[in-house]
């Protein structure tokens, strides 16, 4: 194995971008270069003497071996503090986890799985995960793509990294609704063997780009499911890359989309005003709540004589999202390749942007996705 940058002494060092190992435990030391290789990691080792000022705040992660957590001690604190024990039985190591300020203690190899994971965070520079929303048609035809899509868009546009994800193999793909069904980048067949961890900027940069966001979509093949594990891996990859990742689930939820269902924050339930369709969504937020405790009605109007958006969230015992009016042109804006929430003044990009405004944190700066 390739020996990373190591140091042995307090003068002339730069900043760490990778994981900070500090140990002489040359066992322990080699255990933690073979994880941080694994998550794609480079670390910088300091051995026999205390790291830097400079290096110990600069690390993203700070893996300190239990041997030298008494040369820590006086170190400012800070987060990301792992204490890398070596005895189960020795009660004072969580006495040196206090003095040193870490967050957790660890033995290995029992904690090495867990481990890797945030190593892998660290080197793929994850902060706050992305919020996620799923959208839902309560009966067929109501209109959750179009939703989807426009929220999607509309979310791009106002520069958060934003990515959509289409659960709905039988919808038709939701880059054909971005007017991008020949834009190149990898869709959901090519994706359907993923297991474990992937690599969220490789994932984001491999997506078909349109409008500012990633989208994840069908292609024309005969293929209509993808296991859950690939559903897992994928959904957790977009999330870590922060911003808003959209969900169009099907009504009818498969495997795949009952996992993506679990990861969501909340969800957007969209129910045309009208008896039967609000008596077909009463089934589909059933299922729905079983995998989502925050399931919101989005209702299209106009109503019914006699049916307001109100009526219609009671009924369904959910919070109301909003009213969604009808939008003049949209069908003939999408055969034109023109995708919902395009048009910023429209009903769809004005509900949209009301929307992100309470639920999502503010941009701070473009989306990365060009």
């Amino acid at each position: 194995m390739a020996e990373p940058s190591t140091h042995q002494g307090p003068s002339g060092i730069p900043p760490v971008t990778g994981p900070l190992i500090i140990s002489g435990d040359e066992e322990l030391v080699e255990r933690l270069l073979r994880i941080c290789t694994a998550a794609g990691a480079e670390p910088v080792v300091v051995r026999g003497a205390p790291p830097t000022r400079r290096q110990w705040e600069s690390a993203p992660l700070a893996l300190v071996g239990d041997d030298l957590a008494g040369c820590c001690s006086d170190m400012p604190r800070r987060e990301g503090v792992l204490l890398i024990g070596r005895d189960l039985d020795d009660c004072e190591v969580w006495v040196r986890a206090v003095g040193v300020g870490a967050d957790h203690v660890l033995f290995l190899p029992d904690a090495e799985t867990w481990l890797l994971d945030r190593v892998a965070d660290a080197a793929e520079g994850v902060g706050t995960h992305a919020l996620t929303v799923a959208v839902l048609g309560g009966r067929g035809g109501a209109g959750a793509s179009t939703l989807a899509c426009a929220l999607a868009v509309t979310a791009a546009r106002e520069g958060h990294r934003t990515m959509l994800i289409d659960g709905d193999p039988l919808g038709g793909g939701l880059d054909v609704l971005l007017g991008g069904e020949g834009a190149s980048g990898l869709r959901w067949p090519d994706l359907a063997g993923s297991r474990g961890r992937v690599n969220g900027h490789e994932l984001e940069k491999a997506l078909p780009s349109l409008h500012r966001l990633a989208a994840l979509s069908w292609d024309r093949s005969d293929i209509l499911a993808i296991p859950p594990d690939a559903m897992r891996s994928v959904l957790a990859a977009a999330r870590r890359r922060g911003g808003l990742v959209v969900l169009d689930l099907p009504r009818h939820l498969d495997p795949a989309a009952a996992e993506a269902l679990e990861q969501a924050d909340t969800g957007l339930l969209v129910v045309p005003a009208e008896l039967r369709a609000v008596a077909a969504a009463g089934r589909v937020a059933a299922a729905a709540r079983m995998r989502l405790s925050d399931l919101r009605a989005v209702v299209r109007t106009p109503a019914c004589p006699g049916l307001d958006a109100t009526e219609v969230a009671r009924g369904l015992r959910m919070d109301l999202a909003g009213e969604l009016p009808g939008e003049p042109g949209l069908a003939a804006d999408v055969e034109r390749g023109t995708p919902p929430g395009l048009r910023e003044r429209g009903p769809l990009a004005r509900f949209c942007s009301a929307f992100l405004a309470r639920a999502v944190p503010p941009a701070t700066g473009r989306s990365a996705v060009a």
